[in-house]
């Protein structure tokens, strides 16, 4: 399946990741994971998105981009 994931779900990923990654350097605070928040909110409605369009399974979506996310 990875193969024909969508480059822009990956990257949707990629950069929730990095986000995370910050948010938990900078310690619990509103202001420090809102971005991450923002970041996995994007990347799950376009996952959602994706899902209902093409009819695939969203949780085993979800899972492959995840996982073609942390590939490099």
């Amino acid at each position: 399946m990875a193969e024909d994931l969508p480059k822009s779900l990956i990257e949707l990923q990629r950069e929730a990741n990095r986000a995370r990654d910050a948010a938990m350097a900078a310690g619990y605070s509103p202001e420090a994971w809102r971005p991450w928040v923002e970041a996995a909110a994007v990347v799950q409605n376009a996952i959602s998105e994706y899902a209902a369009s093409t009819g695939a399974n969203r949780f085993e979506l979800e899972q492959a981009v995840k996982r073609a996310a942390r590939e490099d």
